[in-house]
């Protein structure tokens, strides 16, 4: 399976699990509030920076070094000896400061924290020995297992009478389920394990102590507003704005997908070849990170209130939080592949840079901008600093690969979405005066799958770069493409 058709078939497994995601987690808002959502969505924030201690970048490590092929069995035993003697720790220093992270819940959560990062972190250790064995599809295939049996079991749960609790041990369990399975893939990959020596722990610290600041980077980029916020504004607040965020994270899933099918074979050819050997690869990945997050935007201006509203009727207010939301996700989704080439091409002392500042400027201007405007702070201070990461991105890696940003084609997708943003907005005028659907999930659905149709007729129709991958990913060839 080439490239493209791996990220396609990653990025389909991804939507299929959050999508049963967002179904648990309306269903769960709708049922308990935003209060409870709120608590829920601070609890996993929290466990995100904690699994950033419980890795201290030995994730990325394990991927890089098992995805170059030699002693791979010793460097999958060192990454699972330091990660668990790693959580041993964090457990105990949970247990001692148990009465103050209940304090900033404002619910009694330690132990929820603790097994919800239990689970996290076995995840991540198999889920970057499987990126490191180049089995991209099937640790997708697990997102999907992890996310979507999440859901499941979050509704079972709820359904049951279980109420905030059974969504905690909902997320432990799909998380454990999806483990479970990939750990067996992994040992059936390596057909055992052999005992790691001192040299491969130093090798994984060594990448790790550069690439710790990229997990914090994504664990910043994805929850320091919703921490900070807890600390400012009341749950169903909270509960709102990590519903909008919600919604931003499900666009940006296409160039996750993307850069997590390209990084092992970056990783191949900057070891077999030199860094330029993989410019190719990243300015397609530049090409197409923002295919879904371009007309999003355009959408989510549009019809976001509406969207926000099938949480239920408080969440409408979070409209313009989700558009901000939206293009820091565009600019985090460029950022990203840019971050994926550096360390793909054994350069995390670059990326460390860039993330540090990231995590400077994401940090100082969210608590200035939340303590003086509140939610709206929040967003925009996450915009602001992925803007100015992206930039720093981009300048590093220039300086190592003559990267060339593929402008033209970003802005043809421009012109699809302006074009799509014309039909949903007649389209909603439309409904608006003449009320022709009366609910509004179905109203969404109608526009959004409308605008969806309209976008990618008009970019087949203007874009040639398009047709032609499009052509080239397609089972079966379609004349009208090729012409």
């Amino acid at each position: 399976m080439n490239l493209g058709q791996t990220s396609v078939v990653y990025f389909l497994s991804r939507l299929a699990a959050s999508a049963l995601g967002f179904v648990a987690t309306v269903y769960f808002a709708r049922l308990l509030g935003a209060d409870a959502l709120g608590i829920y969505y601070q609890v996993v924030a929290l466990v995100s920076w904690l699994a950033i201690l419980g890795q201290v970048g030995l994730s990325g490590a394990v991927s890089k070094r098992v995805s170059e092929g030699t002693e791979r069995k010793r460097y999958a035993a060192a990454a699972a000896v330091s990660i668990g003697g790693l959580f041993a720790v964090l457990a105990v220093a949970l247990a001692l400061a148990r009465p103050y992270v209940d304090a900033y819940v404002g619910y009694p959560a330690t132990g929820y924290v603790a097994a919800v990062l239990f689970a996290t972190l076995a995840w991540s250790t198999v889920a970057s020995l499987l990126s490191g064995l180049h089995r991209v599809g099937t640790q997708g295939a697990l997102q999907t297992v992890k996310t979507g049996g999440r859901g499941l079991l979050q509704i079972g749960a709820l359904f049951a009478g279980f109420e905030l609790a059974g969504v905690f041990f909902g997320y432990v369990g799909g998380f454990l389920v999806a483990t479970a399975v990939g750990a067996a893939v992994v040992a059936r990959e390596l057909s055992g394990i052999a005992r790691p020596r001192r040299r491969h722990f130093r090798s994984l610290l060594e990448y790790a102590k550069f690439a710790w600041l990229g997990r914090l980077q994504s664990r910043l980029f994805n929850y320091t507003d919703v921490l900070v916020l807890g600390l400012f504004v009341p749950s169903s607040l909270v509960g709102i704005y990590a519903a909008a965020w919600g919604i931003a994270q499900f666009l940006i899933l296409f160039a996750g997908a993307i850069s997590s099918t390209l990084f092992p074979e970056m990783s191949r050819l900057s070891a077999d070849e030199s860094p330029e050997a993989v410019r190719s690869l990243t300015e397609d990945a530049l090409a197409y990170a923002g295919l879904l997050l371009i007309p999003g935007l355009v959408g989510g201006v549009i019809v976001g209130d509406r969207l926000l509203a099938i949480y239920g009727e408080a969440f409408r207010q979070g409209a313009t939080v989700l558009a901000v939301l939206i293009v820091a996700n565009l600019f985090m989704s460029y950022q990203n592949q840019l971050l994926n080439t550096l360390n793909a091409i054994d350069r995390p002392d670059r990326a460390f840079r860039v993330n540090a500042l990231f995590v400077v400027s994401n940090v100082s201007s969210n608590v200035v901008l939340i303590y003086l405007y509140g939610w709206l702070g929040a967003a925009v201070a996450t915009a602001l600093s992925v803007a100015v990461s992206l930039a720093a991105a981009h300048r590093s890696l220039g300086a190592i690969v003559d990267v060339a940003i593929p402008y033209r084609e970003i802005g043809r997708q421009c012109l699809a979405a302006l074009a799509m943003g014309g039909v949903v907005l007649a389209g909603r005028r439309v409904e608006n005066a003449y009320r022709l659907l009366e609910h509004n999930l179905a109203t969404v659905f109608v526009l959004v799958g409308l605008g969806a149709g309209v976008y990618f007729l008009a970019l087949l129709a203007i874009s040639p770069r398009f047709r032609e991958t499009v052509d080239r990913n397609l089972p079966v060839a379609l004349p009208f493409l090729s012409t």
